[in-house]
Order: structure tokens, then sequence, then C-alpha cells
């Protein structure tokens, strides 16, 4: 098996886990996916949000949490404080309200740094199975399992997929880069 065809679900798992990383950037709109992934401390277990509470938006300004038991709440609406989002919670006893404010220039510019810095991490993630795979060619071509052009071909494809990640992953960026920017 081709060793770039056999590395591409980790280049696809580096692209998967950026885009969820970026999900839970807030743009100024509510999302579920902005909470979701929250971790209470539920009974002394972390549990994410989304297995406690379904998740409600009725307006874009608005994100509704309706816990599934009750005694819960408290937890829930803990959580939601001590998260980054900077968002307070209003506990309405059978369900946590929580009003998303408009954003500010300066957080809209503080949330591009962000989106900026996990849009390098995928890229370090992809140049390290680049590494990997080139240094397996490598070890190939010295063992003889290949030849030195089939070794250069194979960088020449390597290289063409890597660009191509590359690409994705700048577009997701610039997607991500204008939703906050938008206001």
């Amino acid at each position: 098996m081709d060793i770039i065809s056999g590395k591409k679900p980790e280049f696809e798992k580096s692209i998967q886990f950026l885009k969820n990383e970026l999900v839970c950037i807030r743009t100024g709109r509510a999302t579920p996916s902005l909470v979701e992934h929250i971790m209470v401390d539920y009974y002394n277990n972390k549990t994410p949000l989304i297995q406690l509470a379904s998740i409600m938006v009725p307006d874009s300004k608005t994100i509704v949490i309706q816990p599934w038991d009750r005694n819960s709440s408290k937890d829930i609406e803990k959580a939601i404080q001590a998260s980054a989002l900077g968002l307070s919670p209003v506990n309405e006893g059978n369900i946590i309200r929580l009003v998303i404010p408009p954003l500010s220039e300066e957080r809209r510019q503080e949330l591009t740094k962000l989106v900026h810095q996990k849009l390098e991490q995928t890229r370090v993630s992809i140049r390290n199975t680049r590494e990997e795979i080139w240094k397996h060619l490598k070890t190939q071509e010295k063992d003889g399992k290949i030849s030195e052009d089939e070794m250069f071909k194979q960088q020449k494809e390597l290289q063409k997929v890597v660009d191509g990640y590359n690409d994705k992953i700048q577009e997701i960026g610039e997607i991500k880069e204008k939703e906050i920017m938008t206001i």
C-alpha cells in the first residue's frame, strides 16, 4: 500500500480537529456548538453538557439549556461561568439562559489571533505527518525497496497532498475570520 494514501486519515483527522476547535470559538451568534462540549462536574464525573441537557437556540442572540436533571442546573451554571466563553448564565430553575453579547472590535481581534493559532497548530500537525512519511520514504530508499527516482516522485506527490491540505486549512481559516469580523 502507498504510504501517502495510508497516512491520509491522519491528515483528515487534523482537518477535522481544526473544524471542531473553530466551532467552539464565539462569533457573536448563538449556536449550540458553543456550549455543548463544556465539561460539567456532574456527580464528580466530568461530563459534556450535551449529555446532560437539551440545548436550543430560540434566536440569534440566545442559547437556552434545559437540564434533564434539575439538580444539575447549578453544576451546569458553574461550568459555563468557568469556561473561556465569558458568558454569564441566568439560571431560571428549569432552564439556563445565555445571552450572547455583541463582540467588541478588540475581542474580535483576539478571536482572530486565536483562530490563527489553531490554524498554525493544524499546519504543524500536517508537517509532522509529512515528516513521518518522508522518513519512511528515505528508509525504504536506503534499504533498496524503492529507487531514488521513485523516492523523489513520491516526495513530489506528498508535497502536492500537503499543499492541498494547507489550502484547506487556509480556506477554513478565512471563512472563520470572516464570520468573526462580520458585525
